[in-house]
């Protein structure tokens, strides 16, 4: 197979060429419709069944197994979407220097599209029936927090034994075997607006309730544990020489734990439930939405199973846990075994620096196709 691959690195690079140069922010419908048009067609002439699941806001979500596929047992995760506006293809086009390729989300994830779509390629090439064991989900939202995709996930997962999510590896080549669960809340503050010069007294500051709140919920953190409670974003009032009668803030909450959510969750509700400031009302809205990728007994069973195929065909593999959230957690919530990072090497995802380390392809193209055979003849 290595050798198959070898001789279509050209071919794989233009194909991600081709799905970098279209921009797929979460919120381009357009373009991660054609994208996903274009995976459908590939996927369609491997004798692939395609089943498209259409949405009205977000870009439409795949589910794809090949025609002769009874039950598989593993599925594979990718994404569609990226962080990047519409524009970002023209002005950021995709390059290769050296044994980089550049382009906007070139390493999350487009390059893993052609390391699932040629993994099955080679398997199919060397004859093998790995690839009838996979149902692969293609969704349009993960970096929003797979708000439509989220059930179609869990619902295709269950039953099965593997997951196999396709989040780029880290920069060091290490896959990922643990992740933080996350949940995203907003805190509403309503005052009451007066003049600060004139009648000060007669106002209720939202801001200075909001100001109260955030040291509180900053003192929930625990990182040796795990837990980090972090306002990233505030606003409110509408003038300076005004006693602000509104205040916001958004809240990102990350968990080692599942046992963790009902702690947070109540210290939420307790300070949420009573203002410092008298006469400011307070609200709060939103849930933990990701949980976490906990390193359990199956997964460390799966990494093993990865490792021993990694030195059969000469690749390391080390592992890492991560505080970033992925799809992964939805697998493994649901007690499949997980293991994310299998794309290829990249790093400085989200940024104008993010890049591809183009050896790195047939590597871990090789090694997720053998990985596939080896999972189907246990």
């Amino acid at each position: 197979m290595e050798s198959f691959l070898d001789q279509h690195l050209e071919e794989m690079l233009q194909f991600i060429e081709k799905l970098v140069s279209i921009d797929s922010g979460s919120y381009c419908k357009e373009g991660i419709d054609k994208i996903g048009k274009l995976l459908e067609m590939s996927y369609k002439q491997l004798g692939f069944n395609v089943i498209v699941d259409e949405q009205e806001e977000f870009g439409n979500h795949l589910i794809i197994e090949h025609k002769d596929a009874i039950d598989p047992n593993i599925i594979i995760l990718a994404h569609m979407d990226t962080v990047f506006p519409k524009g970002t293809a023209m002005e950021r086009p995709f390059r290769i220097e050296g044994n980089r390729a550049y382009g906007p989300g070139v390493i999350d994830m487009k390059a893993s599209h052609a390391s699932v779509l040629y993994a099955i390629k080679a398997l199919i090439y060397q004859g093998f029936e790995g690839h009838k064991n996979v149902r692969i989900v293609l969704n349009s939202d993960e970096e929003i927090g797979s708000p439509t995709s989220r059930e179609i996930i869990e619902r295709e997962a269950k039953g099965r034994k593997y997951a196999l999510v396709m989040e780029p590896a880290r920069k060091d080549g290490s896959l990922v075997s643990a992740r933080r669960g996350k949940g995203n809340y907003t805190l509403i503050v309503e005052g009451k607006a007066a003049h600060s010069g004139i009648e000060p007294e007669k106002g209720r500051s939202a801001i200075e309730e909001l100001a109260h709140k955030i040291i509180q919920l900053h003192e929930l953190s625990d990182h040796e544990n795990g837990i980090s409670v972090n306002v990233g974003l505030i606003e409110g009032g509408s003038s300076a020489n005004t006693v602000s009668d509104h205040a916001e803030a958004q809240i990102d909450v990350r968990i080692k734990e599942i046992d963790q959510v009902v702690f947070l969750e109540e210290r939420l509700e307790k300070i949420c439930s009573s203002s410092d400031v008298a006469g400011t009302k307070i609200s709060l809205e939103g849930e933990m939405n990701r949980p976490p990728m906990e390193k359990n007994k199956k997964t460390r069973a799966l990494l093993r199973i990865i490792q021993d195929v990694g030195d059969e065909i000469g690749v390391e593999i080390e592992d890492t846990a991560t505080g970033g959230g992925s799809d992964a957690s939805f697998t493994s919530s649901l007690d499949v075994a997980t293991i994310d990072g299998l794309g290829p090497v990249g790093g400085n995802a989200h940024s104008d620096k993010e890049y591809l380390e183009i050896p790195s392809l047939v590597e871990r193209t090789f090694l997720l196709a053998t990985l596939i055979e080896r999972l189907t003849r246990k």
